[in-house]
């Protein structure tokens, strides 16, 4: 009832990003009610397209917990602990409110199955996919329970790994990650060479590229902050130097993620001739791509409004001092532009050693 009265409270702009993680779930769903039917229509070959399928889900996951982290309800309050709400309870919110949005999406995911199927009548579009999901096959109802429940609980369980309190450390530094990251990433593009371009491992192997590349990526970014900063910088570098430092732990994870999803996508482009490679799932692929890609996206705009929200203490400082706002503002494009020098040749690289891994 707290994380029902919390997020019935919220600004529009939190009720916005809550809506659109129910979005994303819902989609989320349909793909994985997809992929059921496709099975017990055509069982062979239904373990790749779940596998695929978990790459949706996984990008969905990512995005909740990043909209879980700037939510207003989770950050920790003056007096709110003498209510009983500290850092613990406040963890429990966000996962109960991650869950209830993606709970939401499941159930619409559901019921426009369904409908579409023609098995809830009364409204338009009734029947109006039943041949492309398998109308005249049985859908198991304790399957379909199983994949949907997946969603909110393995977001409401990731928003409690990344909201649970943290002991403070000292010395971590944010491209102590990058040969765990760049090590993932030559595992995965080893399991694509040992696969092939059609194996059932391609999307495990794609999985650890983006985990690795998750994994370095805020020492890709801490390393764009340096390069900002070389050659005898003037204030404006400095300034946009530091704060991408200061951002890369927040902000590398997320990047690492979108890279991995652009050179995906370069890849199929130098792969297009290979038909059955670039469509997994049918003809929800292209959809299912439009939504990770999305969900990366939206993953990085959210972590972006998180970092600028706690910067708006020294950024309200340097305001007082009269630096004027034009330099803020060029500094946040300086950062922007660095990030895009470094990551567009990173994504480049890695798409070009996948599409050499599945076609040798």
């Amino acid at each position: 009832m707290l994380a029902l009265r919390l997020a019935r409270g919220s600004r529009p702009a939190v009720q916005l990003r809550r809506m659109l993680v129910a979005a994303a779930s819902a989609g989320t769903g349909f793909l994985l009610l997809y992929v059921l039917a496709e099975a017990m229509a055509r069982p062979a070959g239904s373990l790749p397209r779940l596998l695929w399928a978990l790459v949706p889900l996984a990008a969905t996951v990512q995005f909740a917990v990043a909209v879980a982290r700037t939510d207003p309800a989770t950050r920790p309050r003056e007096g709110l602990d003498a209510v009983g709400l500290g850092p613990v309870r406040l963890t429990l919110v966000g996962a109960v409110s991650t869950a209830v949005a993606c709970a939401l999406g499941s159930a619409l995911a559901l019921a426009v199955f369904l409908h579409l199927r023609g098995e809830l009548a009364g409204l338009p579009f009734d029947g109006a996919g039943a041949g492309l999901l398998h109308a005249d096959q049985p859908l198991p109802v304790a399957g379909a329970l199983t994949l949907l429940s997946l969603i909110p609980l393995t977001a409401s369980a990731a928003t409690v790994v990344a909201l649970r309190p943290r002991p403070p450390t000292a010395g971590l530094s944010p491209q102590s990650g990058v040969p765990w990251g760049v090590a993932l990433a030559a595992s995965g593009l080893t399991v694509e060479a040992y696969a092939g371009p059609r194996g059932a491992a391609v999307p495990a192997g794609w999985g650890l590229i983006a985990v690795g590349l998750a994994l370095a990526g805020p020492g890709v970014a801490y390393a764009c902050g340096t390069l900002v900063q070389a050659v005898r910088p003037g204030a404006l570098r400095l300034l946009a130097g530091r704060a991408l430092q200061e951002e890369a732990p927040r902000l590398g994870r997320p990047l690492g993620v979108l890279c991995a999803v652009g050179a995906a996508a370069l890849t199929s482009v130098a792969l297009r001739d290979q038909g059955g490679l670039l469509t997994p799932l049918g003809p929800l692929t292209g959809p299912a791509a439009a939504l990770v890609a999305l969900c990366a996206g939206a993953t990085l705009l959210t972590s972006a409004a998180e970092s600028r929200h706690s910067r708006s203490a020294a950024r309200a400082a340097l305001l007082d001092l009269g630096t004027p706002g034009t330099v803020l503002r060029t500094a946040v494009t300086v950062r922007a532009a660095a990030l895009l020098v470094v990551c567009l040749p990173l994504s480049w690289g890695v798409a070009q050693l996948t599409s050499l891994a599945l076609t040798r």
